[in-house]
C-alpha cells in the first residue's frame, strides 16, 4: 500500500470510529506499528488528526458544536459519575446556575431533595428541575437548536440579576494554554458570565475535552475548578493541576 494511501485508510477508519488504536490501524492497512506511528505524526502535523495514547481521533473542527441526540449516547457512564460527584460540592441553599448540556443535565437527578435555587439556560433542563421541585429561573436568549440552550445578548443580560454561589458548566475545549473554549460565540458569553457572577465555578468535562480547543474562549484554566474522569491522560491531568484544582472520578 502506497503512503498516501496508507494514510487515506487511517483516515477512513477514523471517520468511521470516534477513536482508533494503533492495532487498530495496522490491521486495517497492514503495515507495521513503527509505519502507522509516523504515519499519525505526520497526519497530526497536518492537523488531520490528534494524537491519543495507544491511538488516534480525529482533529475537531473549532466550530463544530455536536447536537443534544449525539451528545447523550457518548461517554453516559462518565458524565452521570461526574455529575454525581458535581451534585456532592452543592450545599445547603445553594444559588446555582447550571449550564445547558448533557453532562450537566445529569446533575438534577442528584440534587433531589436539597434545598437549591437553580437558574438555568438550558430548555431540556426546566422540567426536570420542576419535576424534583426545585425553584427554578430560566434565563432569556435564543434558542440555539443543536444545543437546546437559550443564548445571546438576552440571555447574558437577564443572569446579571442574579448573584451564584456556584456555577457547573459544560465546556467542548478544556486546554492549559488557550483556556475552556467552547464552539459557538453566544454560548460562549453564557458561561463567561457564569463565572464573573459566581462565587464558586465548575467545569464538567469527560476525558475527550481535554486537550481540544474551540473557536471561542470563555476563560483562563484558573477561573473554575475542573471535574473530569480517569479516563483522562494522566501527563493532560497533571499539566491542568498546575493551574487549578481537578478532581478527578474514578470509572
Amino acid at each position: 500500500m502506497l503512503n498516501i494511501e496508507r494514510k487515506d485508510a487511517i483516515l477512513s477508519v477514523l471517520e468511521k470510529q470516534e477513536v482508533a488504536t494503533v492495532q487498530e490501524l495496522v490491521n486495517a492497512t497492514g503495515a507495521s506499528e513503527s509505519t502507522i506511528r509516523r504515519d499519525l505524526t505526520d497526519l497530526e502535523s497536518q492537523n488531520y488528526i490528534k494524537r491519543l495514547h495507544g491511538g488516534a481521533s480525529l482533529s475537531k473542527r473549532k466550530t463544530e458544536e455536536p447536537s443534544m441526540s449525539e451528545k447523550k449516547s457518548v461517554n453516559q457512564a462518565e458524565k452521570k459519575s461526574m455529575a454525581a460527584a458535581a451534585s456532592a460540592l452543592v450545599e445547603h441553599k445553594d444559588c446555582l446556575f447550571i449550564d445547558a448540556g448533557t453532562t450537566t443535565i445529569e446533575m438534577i437527578s442528584f440534587l433531589a431533595g436539597k434545598d437549591v435555587v437553580v437558574v438555568t439556560n438550558g430548555i431540556q433542563h426546566v422540567p426536570l428541575l420542576l419535576e424534583q421541585g426545585i425553584e427554578t429561573y430560566v434565563t432569556g436568549g435564543k434558542a440555539k437548536p443543536n444545543t437546546a440552550a437559550l443564548a445571546g445578548g438576552k440571555a447574558v443580560e437577564s443572569m446579571k440579576e442574579f448573584r451564584f454561589d456556584a456555577c457547573f458548566l459544560g465546556m467542548n475545549g478544556i486546554d492549559a494554554k488557550q483556556g475552556f473554549t467552547t464552539p459557538d460565540p453566544d454560548e460562549a458569553g453564557v458561561k463567561k458570565t457564569a463565572i464573573t457572577l459566581a462565587s464558586r465555578s465548575y467545569v464538567l468535562a469527560d476525558h475527550s475535552k481535554i486537550g481540544e480547543v474551540s473557536f471561542s474562549s470563555v476563560a483562563p484554566i484558573e477561573n473554575a475548578y475542573i471535574i473530569t474522569s480517569s479516563k483522562a491522560e494522566a501527563e493532560q491531568l497533571r499539566t491542568l493541576q498546575q493551574e487549578t484544582v481537578v478532581k478527578v472520578v474514578n470509572l
